[in-house]
């Protein structure tokens, strides 16, 4: 069962990351927001990079990596640009649509059709962001699902999910050509690297106001160290599948955050409709 302690772990890891930054940099810009982060958990993840083995790498691995790279940068600033214009409770939940995407994906392009538990999944998932901003009713029925088109953070977190379907598949990929715990440490070094040399470029940085801060820096990057490594020894001990499932949980921790640190209002309905979507993405992940 250590691989399930270790899933928990990583799923509150994520939760608590994206909880400090918005906390501790909220206020700056999604630029300076993802240079802090990447900024910060850079030094933890070139001392322990040193440690891990270096498998064999192949053409196909590079390749990978080079359309990874930009596609997780721009999802990585909406990510950013997501928990600081919105609430938690009302952004991170629509990560659960990850899966769904996935399972439509493979429905137009490869005329793959989902199980009954998949279908069962995508429901929970949908039901859950209706419930997310049921309050809304009043308005008319369909309110609840236009609340989500009048929420920036949670449309750009519609936007981050399909990406980071896209992601997933090559993600996976990119592991069964090199191994779990290198491919996790070496991408996310050169992700930080990336965006601490191209956010510059787009948008001047606070550097002075971001360097102020380094114990809440550090904070912040050591969540997402830890992230990693959880999430890289977790993997490599049980199917994929559970994993990631367990991961999901991420979910509900958000919600709780936004309750604990930010005061977030109507946050009994916003868990129930994040209890829904984190079923429906695991029904979708296990038994879709």
């Amino acid at each position: 069962m250590l691989w399930f302690i270790l899933a928990i772990a990583t799923a509150l890891c994520v939760a608590t990351g994206d909880a400090l930054t918005k906390k501790f940099f909220g206020r700056f810009s999604p630029y300076d927001m993802a240079v802090a982060s990447s900024l910060y958990s850079l030094p933890f993840l070139i001392i322990y990079i040193f440690f891990i083995p270096i498998p064999e790498l192949d053409t196909v691995f590079w390749w990978i990596v080079c359309v990874l790279i930009p596609l997780d940068t721009f999802a990585f600033y909406l990510y950013m640009k997501a928990i600081k214009l919105s609430p938690l409770s009302l952004s991170i939940p629509f990560l659960s649509f990850t899966p769904v995407f996935m399972i439509l994906t493979g429905l137009i392009v490869l005329d793959e059709v989902p199980s009954g538990w998949g279908v069962v999944g995508i429901g929970f998932v949908v039901a859950g962001s209706y419930i997310l901003n049921v309050t809304r009713i009043r308005y008319g029925y369909l309110s609840p699902f236009k609340a989500i088109l009048k929420e920036p953070g949670s449309l750009l977190m519609l936007v981050v999910a399909f990406i980071y379907s896209i992601l997933a598949v090559l993600g996976k990929k990119a592991i069964q050509h090199s191994s779990p715990l290198f491919f996790g440490f070496f991408y996310l070094t050169t992700l930080d690297i990336t965006i601490l040399i191209l956010f510059p470029f787009l948008e001047k940085i606070e550097w002075r106001a971001i360097l102020k801060r380094p114990g809440k820096g550090m904070s912040v990057g050591l969540m997402l160290f830890l992230h990693v490594l959880f999430h890289c020894f977790a993997i490599s001990m049980v199917k994929a599948i559970y994993m990631i499932a367990v991961k999901r949980m991420s979910i509900l921790f958000s919600v709780v955050y936004g309750w604990i640190l930010f005061k977030e209002s109507n946050i009994g309905t916003r868990m129930l409709g994040a209890l829904l979507m984190f079923a429906g993405a695991v029904f979708i992940i296990l038994l879709g």
